[in-house]
């Protein structure tokens, strides 16, 4: 990616982080200042009254179980539990926000029901800009927080606890669809069908959220450009992360672990372009990285350690490059289903290079090839597995790396370390 689009990307980035701190300030602010209210749960019968009485920048603080119906807030107000708990009385969603610069925080949601006629989520952010969805604890709801049509929105610091059987009666943690400019940061996500949900949500911002123990996948995005997300954890994730249809995604210092199964993997990347992938942990599943129809990603500085395979790289992917990353303990550091390589590899330590340096630059002599024949033999034949180790598979190897005629012949990193990279 030239050094133009990195500007951009580098500007956007600072601009999300600058209307987020500043939309932080404004409704924490007003929230000091506002006039407030304490409604007592005991002392209340109805509460959507209390939200409609309300005067717009009000501060409500709520005490105490609330079961309630379908809540909707239609105008400014900073909504606040101390010891809060909404309930649903009906297993329909719990709050609507239709009203721009409302906060909502330090609440337990419970009991949404699942549904097959309708997306219910505990509380629905419905075509509006400035609200805050901040340290809320969601129990056993199908959607946790649902975001429609609404842009400039931040979503923190919250945990959500799903408790999904299969993905039929699981909804998503945090679902955003058709936005602009959304953070979601610092929350965790568990037990639901996707932790993190994006669809058609441009110029946003994923950090620090760890996303684990969901039935599909721990970050769920596509047809979504220039967006960022870093410093996540996905771990233990029926298919890891997918990142489909979208162009322009920088995935930086994000950690994938634990994602095993016979069709799952870390990251799979399909059909996107322009990306950056830079200071990731691969560690512990079954495919690092799949990537089919990618193009231009720099991936750059990232380990893969104890993989089944690293790297599964498709050959309608096209102008990748694959620089100064680690390749530790991987059982196959890179599959590919095409004889040809419109690829480039460099710089990388891979930990199944047996060449030599002799004038001790750090920088192996002899170009690595590191498609390994039997990758290709158990991708096709599954239970060829039981034979990795065995003298005949090495002595096959070791012929085909010499001269390849299955191997991508122009697969190679010319300029292998003879070191792990301090990343």
């Amino acid at each position: 990616m030239g050094q133009v689009e990195t500007k951009k990307n580098a500007e956007a980035l600072s601009m999300i982080k600058f209307q987020t701190l500043l939309l932080l300030f404004c409704l924490q602010f007003g929230a000091l200042f506002s006039k407030s209210r304490t409604v007592e749960s005991s002392s209340v019968r109805n509460l959507q009254s209390v939200f409609d009485e309300a005067e717009s920048g009000d501060t409500l603080l709520l005490k105490g179980l609330f079961k309630v119906s379908l809540l909707k807030v239609n105008k400014p107000l900073f909504i606040i539990g101390k010891d809060a708990e909404f309930v649903s009385k009906d297993g329909d969603e719990i709050l609507v926000i239709a009203s721009d610069s409302v906060l909502v925080k330090n609440i337990v949601f419970k009991d949404v029901e699942a549904s097959f006629l309708k997306d219910r989520a505990a509380i629905r952010l419905l075509e509006v800009q400035q609200v805050q969805v901040d340290n809320n604890q969601f129990i056993n709801t199908f959607f946790g927080v649902y975001v429609q049509n609404s842009s400039n929105c931040i979503i923190s610091n919250n945990t959500l606890q799903g408790k999904a059987g299969d993905e039929v009666h699981a909804g998503n943690a945090i679902h955003i669809w058709k936005a602009e400019r959304i953070e979601v940061i610092n929350n965790v996500a568990e037990g639901h069908r996707d932790g993190i949900y994006f669809e058609f949500v441009n110029q946003s911002f994923i950090s620090g959220n760890i996303s684990k123990n969901n039935m599909r996948y721990g970050l769920h995005f596509m047809f979504s450009n220039y967006d960022i997300y870093e410093n996540n954890q996905f771990e233990n994730n029926g298919s890891g992360v997918a990142v489909m249809f979208s162009k322009h995604i920088r995935m930086l210092n994000n950690t994938f672990k634990e994602n095993w199964g016979g069709a799952s993997y870390g990251i799979l990347l399909k059909e996107i372009s322009d990306g950056v992938m830079k200071h990731n942990r691969f560690e512990l599943n079954t495919v690092g990285v799949y990537a089919e129809g990618a193009n231009r990603i720099q991936i750059d500085s990232n380990v893969f350690v104890r993989n089944g395979k690293a790297l599964d790289i498709k050959g309608n992917c096209m102008d990748n490059k694959i620089l100064n990353n680690n390749f530790l303990g991987n059982t196959f550091e890179v599959l590919t289903n095409s004889k040809g390589n419109l690829n480039f590899f460099e710089g990388n330590y891979w930990g199944q290079y047996s060449g030599y340096d002799l004038n001790k630059d750090g920088v192996g002599d002899v170009p690595h090839r590191p498609v390994n024949l039997f990758a290709l033999i158990t991708d096709k034949i599954p239970a060829a597995s039981m034979l990795l180790h065995s003298p005949l598979v090495h002595g096959l190897d070791m012929a085909e790396r010499i001269f390849p005629q299955l191997i991508p012949e122009q697969l190679i990193d010319k300029k292998p370390q003879m070191k792990p990279l301090n990343l």
